[in-house]
């Protein structure tokens, strides 16, 4: 369960890392007082559980409350990445020195969690770690003997961080067990001109296997019940939502995994990580077919199924039927292979759905659906 900005910076709060005053608000007028009782400058930030807001122009800072009541009414009804912004947070601003990026994030390959840290944070992180690997650090931390102060400057010193982020290192270690967190991080965490290290904006993802430990956040209503990550969680499907836009489905963690490496292979960015199952009936394919394509981002769809204890027409059945319930817009490249393939390929060629074509090789199936998704984009 993924935890708003502003609950994660009160986690932060309780467990001693310092964060900006802040309040949340769905009103414009109440963000103009929140404003005038923070000094009369503030940021003004959506409250959405997605990254991007920056780019997307769901943070703003105003100079004075009349600013951030302005700002508050544009954010406000935005939608980011297919999730509609309900609140945002009203937070004092501050005269950030320089940046760094933090986070504890479980690695299930290794059996144990990682810490990932930079001394260039920020919005541009994810460029960073693409076009300069070595300037993130990523450091794995054994479970059992957490982060003590010796791993915390361990850490500091392999991504450069300074000395004062030590402290707040271990605190955020204490954040993710106590709290019975699978990710925990800070984007960016900051010095102030005055030297403080202070938690500017902060990510959270609880785990839901621990929710009976963590009530306090089970009444949390979302902001809006169509993003993508909410239908898929109201379905029970395994969908990771990413930055790109090229929808992929596939059935088995080890053949999505795959198929997002193929497809970035090809010059295209994968909108989602979205596992159907090993058994997946006809039902779990329309569910999932009709979650990715509500995603705003998703310019064409991959379906790569191999066919063991899925059988494809049972796949080629759930296509069709999402097909006539969710009446897609986007292309959808098909590659069915194994079990029952044929007579799932012959079910969607009688279907002969203008948007719908079918690939024989996953390499060929990616390659088709990163040219459309890339020709969607030129065209829009």
């Amino acid at each position: 369960m993924d935890l708003y900005e502003h609950q994660a910076r009160e986690l932060f709060a309780e467990h001693g890392i310092v964060v900006p005053r802040a309040e949340v608000t769905d009103s414009p007028q109440r963000a103009r007082e929140i404003a005038r009782a923070l000094g009369g400058r503030a940021v003004v930030k959506a409250q959405v559980k997605t990254g991007g807001r920056g780019k997307a122009g769901g943070v703003r800072l105003a100079a004075d409350p009349a600013e951030a009541e302005e700002a508050a009414r544009h954010i406000l009804g935005m939608d980011i990445k297919g999730h509609t912004v309900g609140a945002v947070m009203i937070a004092e601003p501050c005269a950030v020195e320089q940046e760094f990026y933090v986070s504890y994030i479980l690695d299930r390959a290794c059996g144990g969690f990682v810490a990932i840290a930079s001394a260039e944070g920020g919005m541009d992180i994810e460029e960073v770690a693409a076009t300069r690997p070595e300037a993130v650090a990523r450091i794995p931390v054994d479970p059992a003997a957490g982060v003590h102060t010796a791993t915390a400057v361990r850490i500091a010193d392999a991504a450069g961080l300074p000395p004062q982020t030590v402290d707040t290192l271990v605190r955020l270690w204490k954040v993710l067990v106590r709290e019975d967190a699978l990710l925990v991080e800070v984007n960016p965490l900051v010095r102030t001109a005055e030297g403080r290290i202070v938690a500017l904006d902060g990510k959270i993802t609880l785990d839901d296997n621990a929710r009976f430990r963590q009530s306090r956040w089970g009444e949390e209503k979302p902001a809006s019940g169509d993003a993508p990550e909410e239908r898929a969680a109201a379905k029970g499907l395994n969908y990771v939502k990413l930055d790109g836009e090229v929808g992929v489905i596939g059935n088995g963690a080890g053949l999505v995994m795959s198929t997002l490496d193929v497809v970035a292979g090809c010059g295209a960015r994968p909108a989602n990580f979205l596992d159907i199952g090993g058994g997946a009936s006809a039902r779990v394919m329309a569910d999932g077919l009709s979650v990715v394509l509500s995603d705003p981002d998703v310019k064409s769809v991959l379906v790569n199924v191999f066919g063991g204890i899925t059988a494809c027409d049972a796949v080629a059945d759930g296509i069709v039927r999402a097909l006539d319930e969710v009446r897609p817009t986007k292309p959808l490249v098909v590659r069915l292979d194994g079990n029952s393939a044929d007579r799932g390929r012959a079910l969607l060629d009688a279907r002969a759905h203008p948007l719908v074509e079918q690939a024989t090789t996953m390499d060929g199936a990616a390659r088709r659906a990163a040219r459309l998704a890339t020709a969607a984009a030129t065209a829009g």
